[in-house]
């Protein structure tokens, strides 16, 4: 798809001149064209890109003009686009590196230049999925948490640290900073950029799907694989199917009872029953007026639980304020004026031009009530109101996404146990972990210092929590402690158990850390469906914690609130919350802050001098950052025992000339699957179980159980990766019909370990094919999901449906995504994976076409072929993006 030789650009006329402060600056203005005022924003975006980055080379002519005519061309058209930076956190960041490193080496292999393999744009990397919540419920929790987490990585560190001085354009943010997407909202991103002396908007693509938070400061921005992000910063654009645009219209103001969380919440519901997958969504309307950046940012985060590629807000007076808010009012003159003169500033005013949307939805969002989604996907949302009656439906429901399938005596099951003393008793909903987490709702100051506000008002009203509750609050920055501790909140939040425990991800992304041992032994001893309360954006089964069953997202006031019920079987609206000193009953209602409250609160303690003292201290590290020595010299120097960083095989033997595709005959199906298999399913970033193929392995090479950390910190190292892909526990293989990381090895008939049975059959040079039903590779955006099952021999994945970014990483890594003909699945087709398939990918593969699958037993079904563009195609044909992006590479003059 390169077509041809570079050449100067020929929208070089556009270019426009500026003066701030006395530069002389350019930026690329849109065209004069009736059509661009009628674009959306975020397709505004992509057309500035394209303008800028033209050569007829990578960027044509012809996809300037697509993208000017989107509104016959949405849907139907490939495009390229250049981000201009990339946004990384560890766990998708390690692997990253260490492909980077093996590429330098697969260079000098290749008779190539290893200094090629360097960043081309800026790529940042935040430190942030590493540290748990081993300590909670004391004033020293945060600093044993975060030496416990040095403890566990310093191997990680230490690599990262290397790839931090051997790589150009790679900036690190050490550990204990704070969660990516905070840190970016708050810090890192630009939101124009000048290089040298042009400026243009600020865009983005990261390894974390909620990258897409970064859009309601009106920067443009998406997760993608880890495996297209490291091409990106080799230089490659994106290829993407120009896509619709859903406006999402909000009008009216949110009533004083409800939460950025609640209309969160409200709107992913709403976006998942209209269908977004692959699609932009804009808001707009008088509405956005009345949303703060932190609560736009919040609607962007959980762009991928809604199905969208992104929740787009275009800059406006309020993103110019939050800017002067966040210390960084220097920039806002010259953000100001290219946004505006580029036509990609918002006014919202009645002559406002409203832009031309492929569909639009409408919410008012006075009529957003207060709720929580669960108890087992972000978008199943359940009003406060009828959160009771909703538990206890799904407690006898078939089992489901909305159901335990508990018989009567189940339902009822009381585990007395003894803690710290005194006795206790868990039921099913007895709320065991309360954690006030996640980038979505801790960089909103509304709704932490609401949840300080209600801490405040039960400690006034001689309310406390239960003592054997895991409570922790684990905010995106520094920011947060200082507005709490300035605001005298925190004090409040301590005494109910919510100390803070770090500066990271943790129980949002399953590092929850262990819950008292009394607890966990009374669940599993009545089998309870126990509950987890998290301000979180994701509660698939078994992310959270293993024992916890039923996992509800809530804004932190409601997770103080339950953790103060002690139950999620309760309604507020006619039961107690608990009982004063006095003996008087307290209501929720009681002790709910208003808006008033916390605006006042907002204004009087959230200060620009917050923000540069907290990200001032940033850039200098810790002392324990600062200590550690890394390696020196351009190619890492792998160490064959490490079991954290291993220089992984996906080059080794790889040639300049890609080899022929090769067609499938015969090949096993190593696993028959359902519904929703997430991307935690494939390649779960929890613990390490001592009884896995990953644990075993670990024990053979000398680790203790307690040293194992989990396999999100060990996706450095291949060989325990492999061993871990589709090591979730709560995986259905219907070959089983019970949850459980087995299969069943066809040929024997033997039931086995995955890793296992799956060596068998590359032992017997035997491919494999998994089937699988609808929004397959759904949840966070890791590209080990794909390397996993590479390396367990998959050659193809027939699917109902594929989630964006983990088909993207099915084809970086060379596996064929095929998707079964509408109305069809394989249980329709009769099924049952234990035929053989064969598949023929010879002649001239084009994107979308048919491609027939025969099975041994004679049937033979239609399948789509799920190469989107020309791009996909040639990646595949290459045998993964990477291996694309080397040969050209090592063969470009």
């Amino acid at each position: 798809f390169n077509r041809g030789a570079k050449m100067s650009n020929p929208f070089g006329h556009l270019l426009t001149d500026l003066t701030i402060k006395n530069d002389n600056l350019k930026y690329f203005a849109l065209p004069n064209d009736p059509r661009t005022a009628k674009l959306p924003y975020s397709i505004r975006i992509l057309l500035e890109s394209a303008i800028r980055n033209c050569d007829e080379f990578e960027i044509l002519k012809k996809d300037v003009e697509s993208i000017l005519d989107w509104k016959n061309n949405a849907g139907k058209i490939e495009i390229p686009f250049k981000p201009a930076r990339v946004l990384l956190q560890d766990f998708t960041g390690v692997p990253a590196v260490v492909d980077l490193a093996a590429l330098r080496d697969a260079m000098t292999r290749l008779g190539g230049d290893p200094l090629k393999i360097n960043p081309l744009v800026p790529v940042d990397l935040v430190i942030d999925h590493s540290v748990q919540v081993d300590y909670n419920r004391s004033k020293d929790a945060v600093e044993q948490n975060q030496q416990l987490e040095f403890e566990r990585n310093e191997e990680r560190f230490r690599f990262l640290k290397w790839g931090a001085t051997s790589f150009k354009n790679l900036l690190i943010v050490p550990p204990g900073s704070g969660i990516v997407h905070q840190v970016n909202l708050e810090y890192l991103a630009r939101t124009v950029f000048n290089t040298n002396g042009v400026l243009y908007p600020d865009s983005v693509v990261g390894t974390d799907s909620h990258t897409t938070m970064i859009n309601g400061l009106g920067v443009c921005g998406w997760g993608v694989g880890g495996i297209e992000a490291e091409a990106v910063m080799l230089g490659q654009s994106v290829s993407m199917v120009l896509p619709e645009v859903v406006g999402y219209k909000l009008t009216g103001r949110l009533s004083p009872t409800t939460t950025s969380t609640d209309l969160v919440l409200t709107v992913t519901r709403n976006l998942r029953k209209l269908g977004v997958v692959g699609k932009f969504v804009e808001f707009f309307g008088e509405g956005v007026r009345n949303l703060s950046v932190a609560d736009r940012a919040t609607l962007s985060n959980m762009a991928p639980e809604y199905g969208a590629t992104i929740g787009f807000f275009p800059v406006d007076k309020t993103t110019l304020d939050y800017l002067h808010q966040t210390h960084r009012g220097n920039s806002v003159e010259l953000i100001e004026a290219t946004l505006r003169g580029q036509g990609l500033f918002i006014d919202y005013s009645s002559d406002a031009v409203e832009p031309d949307f492929s569909t639009v939805l409408e919410l008012d969002l006075s009529t957003v009530e207060p709720c929580l989604a669960g108890p087992k996907r972000p978008h199943d949302c359940v009003l406060l109101k009828d959160m009771q009656k909703d538990f206890e439906s799904c407690l006898t429901a078939k089992i489901g996404f909305k159901g335990y399938g508990l018989t009567p005596e189940k339902v009822s099951a009381k585990a007395p146990f003894e803690f710290d003393g005194r006795q206790f008793s868990l039921s099913n909903g007895s709320v065991v972990i309360a954690a006030i987490t996640s980038c979505t709702n801790t960089s909103n100051p509304s709704v932490m210092l609401g949840a300080g506000l209600l801490a405040k008002n039960a400690i006034n009203a001689g309310l406390t929590t239960l003592p054997y509750i895991k409570t922790s609050l684990s905010p995106g920055s520094g920011v947060v402690r200082e507005y709490l501790q300035e605001s005298g909140l925190q004090t409040y939040l301590d005494q109910l158990g919510f100390q803070i425990v770090g500066y990271g991800c943790m129980t949002c992304i399953g590092n929850s850390g262990d819950l008292p041992q009394p607890v966990a032994d009374a669940i599993q001893k009545e089998d309870l469906v126990a509950a987890g309360v998290l301000s979180g954006n994701r509660n698939f089964e078994g992310r959270i914690h293993p024992n916890v069953r039923a996992n509800y997202l809530a804004s932190p006031p409601l997770v103080v609130a339950y953790a103060l019920a002690g139950n999620v079987n309760i309604d507020f609206e006619k039961e107690p919350i608990g009982t004063s000193k006095d003996g008087k009953q307290v209501f929720l209602k009681d002790i709910w802050p208003t808006n008033e409250e916390i605006q006042a609160v907002i204004n009087q303690h959230i200060l620009p001098s917050m923000f540069e003292k907290v990200y001032y201290q940033n850039t200098f590290g810790n002392p324990s950052w600062n200590s550690l020595k890394a390696p020196e010299g351009s190619l890492f120097p792998w160490d064959d025992k490490s079991t954290y960083i291993h220089n992984p095989p996906f080059f080794g033997d790889m040639e300049l000339k890609a080899k022929p595709v090769k067609s499938l005959e015969n090949a096993y199906c190593l696993l028959n699957l359902g519904d929703s298999i997430t991307t935690d399913h494939i390649s779960p970033a929890g613990s390490i179980s001592i009884n896995s193929p990953a644990g075993r392995y670990l024990q053979e090479r000398g680790v203790a159980q307690k040293d194992f950390n989990t396999y999100g910190a060990r996706r450095g190292n291949d060989e325990i990766m492999a061993r871990g892909t589709f090591a979730n526990t709560r995986l259905v293989n219907k070959f089983l019909g019970k949850a459980g990381a087995k299969t069943v090895h066809v040929p024997s008939g033997k039931t086995l370990d995955i890793f296992d049975a799956a060596s068998e059959y590359i032992n017997a040079n035997q491919p494999t094919i998994i089937l699988a039903g609808a929004d397959y590779g759904s949840g966070s955006s890791r590209d080990w999901a794909a390397k996993g099952p590479f390396l367990l021999g998959v050659k193809a994945v027939i699917a109902v449906s594929f989630e964006r970014i983990h088909r993207s990483n099915l084809i970086g890594m060379g596996i064929v995504p095929l998707q079964f003909k509408e109305g069809e699945d394989a249980d329709k087709l009769g099924l049952t994976g234990k035929e053989t398939f064969s598949i023929d990918f010879s002649g001239n593969l084009t994107p979308g076409q048919t491609i027939v699958v025969k099975t041994n037993e004679g049937k033979s079904f239609d399948t789509k072929l799920r190469f989107d563009t020309e791009v996909e195609l040639t990646y595949f044909q290459n045998g993964g993006i990477l291996p694309y992006v080397l040969r050209n590479l090592i063969n470009a003059k």
